[in-house]
């Protein structure tokens, strides 16, 4: 008589049960509950339809951080950031990278034994201490002006090229911005466009450190020295921010000498992200000014209701403080000397990417990768095709490469960008390049037909 089958613990296979037959509705909250596993593999297999972060080349944004900094971040998602009394550890490391930041920057009136004197706040991106900066600017300006503001417009000069978050600022905050157009052969604003621009109803100049297009940097020395001499002879004194979300934490590593901060007088605050090339994951950046008087205290709140006395200038109020810890262990794990050598070694790819792009023969390299470590480029002609086919075509190999048009003035340039950031070694760059060689020969064979003219979409 055969033996009779004793059952086992229970099996249960992943994809046999609720999660494989029952649709988990996504509009509306579940009727029933699921096992944490199952809610995990629902959603973490939901994520594998994204595209790989480590080979999305539109995103300045950091993909790859240590493991040590990763534990670090996991183990402070639970800290809120405004709670300062409550996590003094934590609002101290925010103050000390304030303060690194605006000691990076050559910020006026720092003292070694007191971090609070750097002006300045931490922020979630760059798109919070934008918002910040220019409500200073308005404020000065609103200062300046006296009771006569209100029958008065406000107005920022600024290029075409800014990002979208200066747009946002004019409109939430009725600023007229003042775009100044670019050509087809130039890409940054120049002083002669920026001395034209202003009147006293201009709260500040902008300038950007790396533009979200190109990478290039704006010429804002030469755009201090215009404002400086039209203030000499009489004319408007204007005010000049600096927008350094790409480039503020990769030129003073690879070009030290280049003057640009506040080693400018004329400069008044410098925003930074350090999810970009601070190499911290998204969702931490900076605003600082040059000292305490060009930040207007009415801007300022205090609350006690959190169980200390508190200023606070931020648009948001509770946030993890893991970004701030993220940024607090790149500053510690790297030091300037690391810094450089990072940001040599990411500019050193670059540059060899944009030299194997031009060796093609196929592009014009707009830019090579040795202002920052970002390449943009067009191709050359007519082939038949265009950048939209070519980052199209280039998504079948697992590669993002965005494919945009120009802002005003330069509208009918299409082109494309590679961001090389941490994580994008020489041998990803020589893949990508070997890809996008295979791509435009696959294109060569199907010009004219297959144009994908759909836009596609343009990452921050």
């Amino acid at each position: 008589m055969p033996a009779r089958h004793t059952p086992g613990p229970s099996i249960s296979p992943a994809y046999t049960g609720r999660l494989s037959t029952d649709p988990v509705p996504s509009l509306r909250l579940p009727d029933d509950s699921m096992e944490a596993e199952a809610a995990y593999r629902f959603i973490h297999d939901e994520l594998m339809l994204d595209g790989s972060s480590r080979l999305n080349l539109a995103t300045f944004v950091t993909t790859w951080m240590e493991p040590e900094a990763d534990k670090l971040m996991a183990e402070t998602f639970d800290k809120n950031m405004i709670d300062k009394d409550e996590y003094p550890a934590t609002a101290a490391i925010e103050s000390r990278c304030v303060a690194m930041v605006a000691d990076l920057f050559h910020a006026e009136d720092l003292r070694d034994d007191d971090p609070a004197t750097a002006v300045g706040v931490s922020t979630i991106g760059s798109s919070e201490a934008v918002m910040l900066a220019g409500l200073a600017l308005k404020w000065r300006w609103r200062d300046k002006v006296g009771e006569g503001w209100k029958t008065r417009t406000p107005n920022l000069v600024l290029g075409s090229n800014v990002q979208v978050v200066w747009e946002k600022f004019c409109r939430y905050f009725d600023v007229e911005p003042r775009y100044l157009p670019m050509a087809e052969d130039r890409y940054v604003i120049t002083p002669e466009q920026v001395v034209e621009a202003v009147d006293e109803d201009t709260i500040g100049v902008v300038g950007i450190l790396g533009t979200t297009f190109t990478g290039e940097l704006e010429p804002i020395a030469e755009i201090c020295a215009a404002l400086d001499t039209l203030a000499a002879g009489g004319g408007v004194d204007v005010p000049v921010h600096v927008d350094a979300a790409s480039g503020g934490f990769v030129v003073p590593f690879l070009h030290p000498d280049l003057q640009w901060d506040f080693r400018l007088p004329r400069v008044v605050s410098i925003n930074v992200s350090g999810h970009k090339y601070g190499l911290t994951y998204p969702g931490i950046g900076f605003v600082v000014w040059r000292n305490k008087d060009h930040l207007p205290e009415d801007l300022v709140f205090r609350v006690n209701y959190l169980g200390g006395d508190m200023p606070t200038f931020t648009l948001n109020f509770s946030r993890p403080g893991n970004q701030v810890v993220g940024q607090y262990y790149n500053f510690l794990r790297l030091g300037r000397a690391g810094y450089t050598q990072v940001m040599q070694c990411l500019s050193q790819t670059a540059r060899w990417l944009g030299d194997q792009l031009r060796a093609s023969e196929h592009f014009e390299v707009i830019t090579d990768g040795s202002a920052i470590p970002v390449i943009s480029f067009r191709l050359k002609g007519d082939p038949g095709y265009t950048e939209f086919d070519l980052s199209h075509a280039l998504r079948a190999y697992g590669w993002q490469v965005p494919a945009y048009t120009m802002p005003e003035g330069a509208e009918d340039v299409t082109v494309l960008r590679v961001v090389v950031r941490e994580g994008f070694s020489a041998d990803l760059a020589r893949a990508l390049k070997e890809d996008t060689i295979t791509a435009l020969r696959h294109l060569d064979e199907l010009k004219p037909n297959g144009h994908f003219d759909e836009v596609q979409p343009f990452a921050h």
